[in-house]
């Protein structure tokens, strides 16, 4: 294998492990019937002119074994913090007091299980998208470097670099549909 397929594999191999961890992130955020702060990580928040992540406006803890404690850092933005969680598609109803709010998890009912388990395909097949963007930066630097002037590759190896990114890339759809499959078990289960 020359040094270049190398490089390009461990540069798309490090891209794909990426959206992988990303999906992982993103999973933990669905509930399963456990309090966790993970559950309000991938809420963005209007505040300051910017979309930024709840932990950096506010401190996530939880309140009780169906509650989580929201302590937000600027008074001004607490209504913003309030309006993301409400919004954020997790079924949540914070409530204000003060600067903290406190969201209580509803108990999951079978039609929760099943909004979960669509919220966590939409992960999915963003994540799919993603490796397929990685896949398609491939394909554009193996076709680059056929038209290099100074070491163009031959027709055999730009179908066996092209092979190796698909290959790769088949990994990584697999692992995020395992992924996948066993975070809906994880839903139906609890």
């Amino acid at each position: 294998m020359p040094a270049d397929l190398k490089t390009l594999k461990q540069d798309l191999t490090r891209r794909m492990d990426g959206a992988i961890e990303t999906l992982k992130k993103d999973f933990t955020g669905l509930r399963t019937g456990r309090a966790s702060p993970a559950l309000l990580e991938p809420i963005r928040v209007e505040a300051y002119g910017n979309n930024q992540p709840l932990n950096q406006v506010a401190n996530v803890s939880v309140g009780g074994p169906g509650l989580l404690s929201v302590q937000v850092w600027d008074k001004s933005i607490t209504k913003a913090v309030e309006v993301a969680i409400r919004d954020s598609g997790l079924g949540l109803n914070p409530q204000t007091e003060g600067q903290v709010i406190r969201v209580p998890l509803p108990p999951l009912t079978q039609e929760r299980r099943n909004d979960l388990i669509k919220t966590a395909g939409k992960y999915a097949e963003a994540t799919k998208v993603a490796i397929r963007g990685v896949r398609r930066d491939g394909m554009e630097q193996i076709k680059a470097q056929e038209k290099d002037k100074k070491a163009p590759l031959g027709q055999d190896e730009v179908k066996n670099w092209s092979d190796e990114v698909q290959k790769l890339t088949d990994h990584y759809i697999k692992l995020v549909d395992t992924t996948l499959s066993d975070k809906e078990k994880d839903i139906r289960q609890v």
